[in-house]
C-alpha cells in the first residue's frame, strides 16, 4: 500500500537580491546565523548535502542530494532523517524558487513528497515558517530571530 503524501508551500517577500538569498541558503557561515545549522555541499546536481548543527557536537540532522541547482534562482534538494537515509521512500523534496519582485525577492519554498501525518511532516509545518522568518529578518536587518537560543528539552 502506498503512503499518502503531503506538501507545504511557503512564500515570503524579502528586501534583498536573489544572489544574497541563494547565498544565505547555501553558504554554511550564513545559514548558521539565522538557522542554527549549516547547509554543507558543493551544490552541484547529484552531490550530497548535509544539514549540520552549528555547535560543538556538529550532529548531522538532515541528509539528501542536490537534484537541481540554478544559482541564484532555483535549488532543489532531497531531504531525509539520517536514520532513514538507506530507505529511498523516506526522502522528501525541497525546492527553493527565488525571483526578483519589484525591489524585493519572492522566495517560494515547496517541501513535497512528505508522508502525510509523519513526524517529519509535522516538524516541517512548524519549522519552515520560523526559519524563513529568521532568514527574512537576517537579510533585511542583519539580525536573525533568536529561535535557537532556547535550551533544548531534556
Amino acid at each position: 500500500m502506498t503512503q499518502e503524501k503531503t506538501s507545504f508551500v511557503y512564500v515570503t517577500y524579502i528586501i534583498s537580491t536573489p544572489e544574497k538569498v541563494f547565498e544565505a541558503i547555501t553558504k554554511p557561515d550564513l545559514a548558521r546565523r539565522y538557522w542554527g545549522h549549516e547547509n554543507v555541499s558543493d551544490w552541484r546536481a547529484g552531490s550530497k548535502w548535509e544539514h549540520v548543527e552549528a555547535d560543538d557536537e556538529r550532529a548531522v540532522k538532515i541528509v539528501g542530494k542536490v537534484v537541481e541547482t540554478a544559482p541564484p534562482s532555483r535549488l532543489v534538494i532531497t531531504w531525509a532523517d539520517p536514520s532513514e537515509a538507506a530507505n529511498p521512500a523516506s526522502y522528501s523534496r525541497v525546492a527553493f524558487d527565488i525571483e526578483e519582485y519589484d525591489n524585493m525577492v519572492r522566495l517560494t519554498v515547496t517541501h513535497d513528497e512528505l508522508e502525510a501525518g509523519s513526524g517529519m511532516a509535522k516538524g516541517i509545518s512548524k519549522g519552515w515558517p520560523i526559519v524563513l522568518s529568521s532568514l527574512k529578518s537576517f537579510l533585511e536587518t542583519g539580525r536573525p530571530l533568536d529561535i535557537f537560543a532556547k535550551p533544548k528539552a531534556a
